[in-house]
């Protein structure tokens, strides 16, 4: 074999490899791709499901009327029921680790929502503390004029039935917002004493609130 007719070959040879090479990983990036895509969407429980885990965190006679959010098969926080009375309930978010399931009084929600904004915009948790500091004193985001309502259930992945949106061995952590509240005036500790006991966190602070953490 003469050396043209050799290194035609071999030019014919390294193409034809690296073309094979290259469709392989196209392949493979698109089954990772896609299975990440469908382990993300399969994640996402169905709109009833969604809405029976939230409501499981709201008062009982409060539950028929709540309004509901969750989650779609993108990730993105979506209504999923509109409700008619004072309270907003959110399903878990699916991308995170662990189960957290919200209620809180609607004149919580202009806070809430602008917090969920800024975290969307990749904000810090000092950032979006000092941005929504920041517009509650300039009048921009609106505070509730009185004690405000924000009920937590939490737990592990392993104790959440996805057939029935029901969190086995849940813990409830009860918040109370009052704007600027003080030590001085309500009389309640700046920390707990006792396990179960209120205390004042951020007191004398836009988002002044009492905690109640239900012990195991």
């Amino acid at each position: 074999m003469t050396l043209i007719p050799c290194v035609r070959y071999f030019v014919y040879f390294m193409k034809t490899k690296f073309n094979i090479m290259k469709t392989n990983i196209t392949t493979l990036f698109l089954l990772l791709f896609g299975t990440a895509l469908f382990a993300q969407s399969s994640k996402v429980l169905p709109k009833e499901v969604q809405i029976k885990m939230a409501l499981q965190v709201a008062p009982e006679e409060s539950q028929a009327n709540a309004t509901v959010y969750g989650y779609d098969q993108k990730g993105e926080l979506i209504l999923l029921k509109k409700g008619t009375n004072n309270l907003i309930c959110l399903a878990d978010n699916p991308n995170k680790e662990g189960v957290k399931i919200d209620c809180y009084s609607t004149k919580l929600e202009p806070f809430m929502s602008r917090g969920r904004d800024l975290k969307n915009e990749g904000k810090s948790v000092t950032e979006i503390r000092d941005i929504r500091k920041k517009e509650v004193e300039a009048g921009k985001l609106q505070m509730p004029d009185e004690p405000s309502m924000l009920y937590v259930f939490t737990g592990d992945d392993k104790n959440l039935n996805p057939e029935t949106g029901h969190l086995k061995d849940g813990k409830f952590r009860y918040v109370i917002y009052i704007p600027y509240a003080t030590v001085e005036e309500t009389g309640i500790p700046a920390k707990p004493h006792a396990p179960g006991m209120p205390w004042l966190m951020d007191p004398g602070t836009h988002r002044a609130h009492i905690m109640v953490s239900t012990p195991h």
